[in-house]
């Protein structure tokens, strides 16, 4: 299992490097090389967001180390292992809400740029987010279930 483990952090590690590039390096290139200065007063709200929506992903993932870290040690049916989901949970539901308040940003900036794409990549963010909090939620119920049900069966032997 060590071995899996590994792997699943070393994903982990590798899906939070670029988005810290891109946050040191990527995000500010926007809108110093924006092609239309008018795009510029749309950009920095857009860009704002996503700056807010790096907190709670980058918490997320270490909550998502914690949680592996947990299944190395075979403690995955404790509470520790509840606390990383329901905070892993919280975190993409707060990037969802953070991607549906700029929505209108990126409606507005489709507008100008005459580029209804634009929107759907907003969408995207939302929906990505929203579908990871779901199923975070799913595995906390089934994690609070079978520490239930492990507990009952420690407690009849």
């Amino acid at each position: 299992m060590k071995l899996e483990t590994l792997f699943l952090k070393i994903a982990v590690v590798i899906i939070g490097i670029p988005v810290f590039v891109l946050c040191i390096l990527g995000l500010f290139r926007i809108i110093s090389d924006a092609v239309n200065p008018e795009y510029a007063s749309l950009l920095y709200p857009i860009l704002v967001g996503m700056y807010a929506s790096t907190i709670p992903f980058f918490f997320a993932l270490i909550q998502t180390l914690r949680l592996l870290t947990c299944i190395d040690k075979n403690k995955a049916f404790s509470d520790l292992s509840v606390k990383a989901l329901k905070n892993i949970k919280y975190c993409a539901f707060t990037i969802s809400i953070v991607y549906v308040v700029e929505m209108p940003f990126f409606y507005l900036l489709a507008e100008k740029d005459d580029t209804p794409g634009i929107i759907l990549i907003g969408m995207g963010f939302v929906f990505a987010s929203f579908v990871v909090a779901v199923f975070a939620a799913v595995l906390q119920k089934l994690l609070n279930n079978a520490i239930e049900i492990k507990e009952e069966n420690d407690l009849t032997v």
